[in-house]
């Protein structure tokens, strides 16, 4: 009998965008690992017919396929593996194969059924050794069935996982659609109902809301608290239009309820706001929208993280004893105890049917419960008035650095937190030029409204660092405006420029304030953060964009190089790798020689010459001084003669440009609410104490701001510790010349 691995791989229940990315990864991994994928088509129904729906899958096959929707290897439920005879089907079918290994990507129900066949494998294969339907050698020789599951699913309802495989593409779908009815809304004065998947599950209707600037959601997990809810809504949108806004958006989860359990519809939301707050209504149910596209460059990392690690874990026996999840915990994959991941998401659907709805919102986390605080405070039409006795501090807002994504949203968040919770918000323009000259201003709650989605940068924003007598007239203006603490939003200038004020402290007294610096970047290149703000946009755009370079290099017989922004952090380029299946990747911190260069060429040929119709290489914009993106095009030009053409391609600017993606508009309101607590905190303490802020695991952290030059390589601007460098493995591996299947 042969001897090698043989893995088995479905797809099953909702296809979820980054399911493909997953299959990718795991099929070359497993290759490259000396192992035997096979594919089982049409999910569980095609586990259970047998036949032609499992059959070998190879490295070729999974080509082309990372930014394609949907799943290639097909879905499907199936109510016969539901029964035991089904079952027993899906095991002899299996052992046709010798295949004691299966890899699941689907949702809790997928996973449940994963789960119960681990279960009754034993007895299963002992009825069939009694029939005599396989070899009883065969029997002997797989008497466990190993059991990896990786979540596929939009609602990102899946307890034991951050973050599910096609939820980040889901909020794609649905903050573009917000974003585009906003300016008909707007232009109207109309009210939006819109209708969002998720069942048991809030997740996307919640953070959508908080992405787009929704003034109204309802969730399965935390129903509106009085019964008389639907004055309740109609009084706080009443208050908006009287406040000033022109749109009004009210969210619904398609699992919406009351506090009865009642169901609450879309269709019902909008009859009581026609009755009741007598505007022009209009209903959209996005539906199935929500599932398609390509996935979003978040789903087709993770996805590719994922489905590398299963397969680590599929071949490292763990999944024998106990069926593993392949998880992401923070920004770590991890596997855990597939049982007790399905009982705690099982023990949220029972919670939310027995009404018992403070304990559905303790299970789905203590972020969940942040958001949806977070969410309630945005809603208001204005804040919460302050008490007489009330110390008000006065807040400093501004940026600094380049351009990044998501720097309307933190003001917009960092403005009504500070002003609800009772204290005055000021803008400073133009970053520290614009607190050297006194441009600064008072802001109101609507100051900032309809800023939540917006790119750019309102506040404007620049690179000066401020010397000598600038240091001067930035004291005499926070005493002139009586400035209590600055919060700092921005990239490498603004925490340099942070820290110096820290080190002119001893001339001048009125630096002696709490300032905070929030991460925006699209670098990704700051210390004590495994993210920045704008990151996440700028890679989705190189995304878009190399999606339609492949087109033309394919239709051609072309070679891309590609430069993309980072300065001397390779984030962007490697993260793009990964999220466009380029196969070189050049980075600063690895530097570039010409032996590097001779091999990619000699890989590049021998591809083509075995009919390779594309071929695309990364390169970071400081990868090497000498070996610039116009040389490595001319090389390989020169070299490729009549096999293939070269065309190079510097992204520049529109990195930054669009509206922030929805993972930068969440991220930039969890670091823009913390970020004033902290002000507030030590401003009422009349402490001077400094910090940045980033997210290192699963944990928002803030790090003093006196530590930041010991945390950095200060000549090449870049952190000492960069996590993603560790990725590098993944993509060597993806990115090899297809390799000889078994």
């Amino acid at each position: 009998m042969d001897d090698t691995v043989k893995i088995g791989v479905l797809t099953s229940g909702g296809d979820a965008q980054g399911m493909n990315a997953a299959l990718r990864a795991l099929v070359r991994t497993a290759i490259d690992r000396g192992a035997l994928v096979f594919a089982i088509y049409e999910g569980y129904r095609g586990l259970v017919l047998g036949g032609e729906n499992i059959r070998p899958i190879y490295w070729e096959s999974v080509g082309g396929i990372l930014q394609q929707g949907g799943t290639i290897i097909g879905t499907s439920r199936s109510e016969e593996f539901r029964t035991r005879e089904g079952r027993m089907k899906a095991v002899e079918h299996l052992l046709e194969h010798e295949i004691d290994r299966l890899i699941v990507i689907g949702g809790e129900g997928s996973l449940t059924g994963a789960m119960l066949l681990s279960e009754e494998w034993a007895g299963l294969i002992s009825e069939l050794s009694a029939r005599k339907v396989i070899d009883p050698a065969i029997i002997e020789k797989h008497p466990s069935l190993h059991i990896v599951g990786l979540v596929g699913s939009i609602d990102n309802d899946m307890s034991g996982t951050d973050m599910t495989i096609g939820a980040d593409s889901a909020l794609h779908r649905i903050t573009e659609a917000i974003d585009a009815i906003n300016s008909t809304a707007a232009s109207h004065q109309r009210t939006f109902v819109v209708e969002i998947m998720g069942r048991n599950c809030g997740y996307l209707a919640l953070m959508s809301s908080i992405a787009t600037g929704g003034d109204w959601v309802l969730i399965p997990e935390n129903p509106p608290n009085v019964d008389n809810w639907e004055e309740r809504m109609c009084e706080y949108l009443k208050a908006g239009r009287e406040a000033g806004r022109r749109d009004t958006f009210v969210v619904v989860a398609e699992g919406a309820r009351d506090r009865k359990g009642i169901p609450i519809t879309s269709s019902y939301v909008k009859q009581v706001l026609e009755e009741k707050f007598g505007d022009e209504v209009r209903l959209t149910i996005l539906g199935h929208v929500q599932r398609g596209g390509a996935p979003s460059a978040f789903d087709r990392i993770l996805g590719t993280r994922l489905g590398a690690a299963a397969i680590d874990v599929a071949l490292s026996g763990e999944a024998r004893v106990q069926p593993q999840l392949i998880s992401l915990i923070g920004n770590r994959i991890t596997p855990t105890q597939l049982k007790e991941a399905l009982q705690v998401t099982q023990s949220i659907s029972d919670a939310i049917a027995s009404h018992d709805y403070d304990r559905s919102m303790t299970l789905r986390g203590g972020n969940f419960q942040e958001a949806f605080r977070t969410f309630r405070t945005m809603l208001r039409a204005l804040p919460h008035p302050h008490e007489p006795e009330q110390i008000r501090l006065r807040l400093g807002v501004m940026h600094s650095g380049a351009l990044s994504p998501g720097m309307n949203t933190a003001v917009r968040v960092a403005v009504r937190h500070g002003l609800d919770r009772g204290h005055i918000m000021l803008g400073i323009h133009n970053g520290f030029q614009g607190l050297v000259n006194g441009e600064i201003e008072e802001l109101n709650w609507m100051s900032v409204n309809g800023w939540a989605p917006r790119g750019g940068a309102e506040l404007g924003t620049n690179r000066v660092i401020p010397v000598g007598s600038d240091f001067y007239e930035i004291a005499r203006n926070i005493e002139k405006y009586q400035v209590d603490g600055i919060l700092v939003i921005g990239g490498w200038t603004a925490y340099v420029s942070a820290h110096q004020m820290l080190v002119e402290r001893s001339r001048f007294p009125a630096f002696n304030i709490p300032i905070v610096c929030l991460p925006a970047t699209i670098d990704n290149n700051l210390p004590g953060t495994e993210f920045s703000i704008g990151a996440d946009t700028a890679l989705n755009n190189i995304a878009a964009a190399i999606d339609k370079i492949k087109q033309s290099a394919v239709a051609h017989h072309r070679c891309f190089v590609v430069e993309v922004m980072g300065r001397y952090c390779g984030y962007l380029a490697l993260m793009s790798g990964l999220a466009t299946g380029a196969e070189r990747v050049y980075l600063n911190e690895n530097g570039i020689t010409l032996q590097d260069l001779q091999h990619d060429l000699e890989g590049l040929i021998s591809s083509f010459r075995k009919g390779k119709r594309l071929g695309l290489l990364i390169r970071n914009e400081c990868a090497h001084s000498t070996y610039s993106t116009e040389f490595i095009r001319d090389l390989l030009e020169v070299e490729g003669q009549e096999l293939f053409d070269v065309r190079q391609a510097i992204l520049g600017h529109l990195q930054q440009g669009g509206n922030p993606s929805p993972f930068d508009r969440i991220e930039a309101t969890r670091f823009a609410t913390q970020c004033i607590d902290f002000l507030i905190e030590h401003g009422l303490q009349k402490s001077a104490e400094s910090s940045f802020i980033g997210i290192q695991g699963k944990q928002i952290k803030f790090h003093s701001l006196d530590d930041f030059p010991r945390m950095v390589d200060e000549a090449h601007q870049r952190p000492k510790d960069q996590w993603w460098l560790g990725l590098q493995p993944i993509l060597e591996i993806l990115a090899q010349e297809d390799q000889v299947s078994l």
